[in-house]
């Protein structure tokens, strides 16, 4: 293994290292850096990052990596890991999904050392980490009011990364073409194979999400030998694969009242919400066009007509089965008398 250079940093096999990779400066002349935490077993092995908050307000992915990180018998064997719990910096800030310059972070990606400022962020990850990693797990949230099921997101027509996916360990894979401009787009450039962990809610933090995110990325971590696999009893459950998936929309404005939750089965023709006035009477109903399981949710319970309300996987398999994997999975990590929203 020879020695990797992250910025003006050098961090050697066997080391760990928490370092402040600069990015730029606030208007007070504060400076504003990349929080990133190296650790770097004595072998070689495959180099992989874990990031979160490339949008500012979702904060389940910091939450992940801190506790990660922080465990006692988190250790690797081989190879390296790279965690950035917040690569938008200025977003958690600000508790804003954005930029300062109203820019997403996640479509300004490969970015330019001398264009916008997401730009820059954006050419400081993807030259300072991610040219580093031969693999990546970038861990999102849904957006404000909206809450995502566990899921994975990644190219499965890609063998690899197909294998990691399922390696992961979460009930659901949404097989997730890449965007342009995406953080996941410049990596497979790089030939770096990702997975987008999707969970929560922004602004919230999520203890099934982020308890399903350790556990993920500790699978991720087993599989590639980077860390030791320990003797279990319980063997892992094959995930399902979704190969499309689609948002039901309001047909109406008014005041909600879901009738269904995330992770639920859903049959063609069910009601997945009345939509009423304020005067008591349902002007509306948003009816499921076809079969699957629901992966996300509009939280809020407000909607105007054509607002994205429900997101719902399509499957070959068996819906009621999947539906029981994700309640076990459930029960699994999270006690009955724990709350899921902190």
């Amino acid at each position: 293994m020879t020695v990797l250079r992250i910025g003006e940093f050098e961090i050697y096999p066997g080391e760990q290292r928490q370092i402040e990779l600069p990015v730029a400066k606030l208007y007070t002349d504060a400076d504003v850096s990349l929080p990133v935490y190296i650790i770097r077993a004595k072998k070689p092995g495959p180099t992989i990052f874990i990031s979160a908050a490339v949008h500012g307000d979702e904060l389940n992915g910091i939450e992940i990596i801190r506790r990660l990180i922080g465990q006692k018998n988190f250790k690797i064997i081989r190879g390296t890991v790279i965690a950035v719990p917040m690569v938008n910096v200025y977003g958690v800030v600000n508790q804003s999904r954005y930029m300062p310059d109203r820019r997403d972070l996640n479509r300004c990606f490969p970015g330019s050392a001398k264009g916008s400022l997401a730009g820059r962020v954006a050419h400081i990850f993807l030259n300072e980490i991610v040219k580093h990693c031969d693999y990546g797990i970038d861990l999102h949230t849904g957006a404000i009011h909206r809450s995502n099921l566990p899921q994975i997101r990644a190219n499965i027509n890609d063998d690899e990364t197909q294998i990691l996916a399922k390696a992961f360990g979460v009930s659901v894979i949404l097989n997730s073409d890449v965007v342009d401009g995406s953080l996941r787009e410049a990596a497979v450039k790089n030939d770096t194979k990702v997975l987008l962990y999707e969970a929560g809610e922004a602004l919230r933090f999520d203890e099934f999400s982020i308890r399903s995110g350790i556990k993920g990325i500790e699978n991720v971590l087993k599989h590639l030998g980077l860390m030791r696999k320990t003797a279990s009893k319980k063997k892992l459950r094959e995930p399902y694969i979704a190969r499309s998936s689609g948002w039901h929309r309001a047909n109406a404005s008014g005041i909600v009242n879901n009738k269904v939750n995330l992770g639920d089965q859903i049959t063609k023709g069910d009601v997945l919400a009345e939509i009423g006035s304020p005067y008591g009477e349902v002007i509306g109903e948003v009816v499921a066009t076809r079969s699957g399981i629901l992966i996300g949710r509009q939280n809020i319970p407000l909607v105007q007509e054509g607002e994205a309300m429900f997101h719902i996987a399509y499957f070959t398999e068996d819906d009621e089965e999947i539906a029981e994997h994700i309640e076990i999975a459930q029960d699994t990590l999270l006690p009955e008398s724990e709350s899921i929203i902190i």
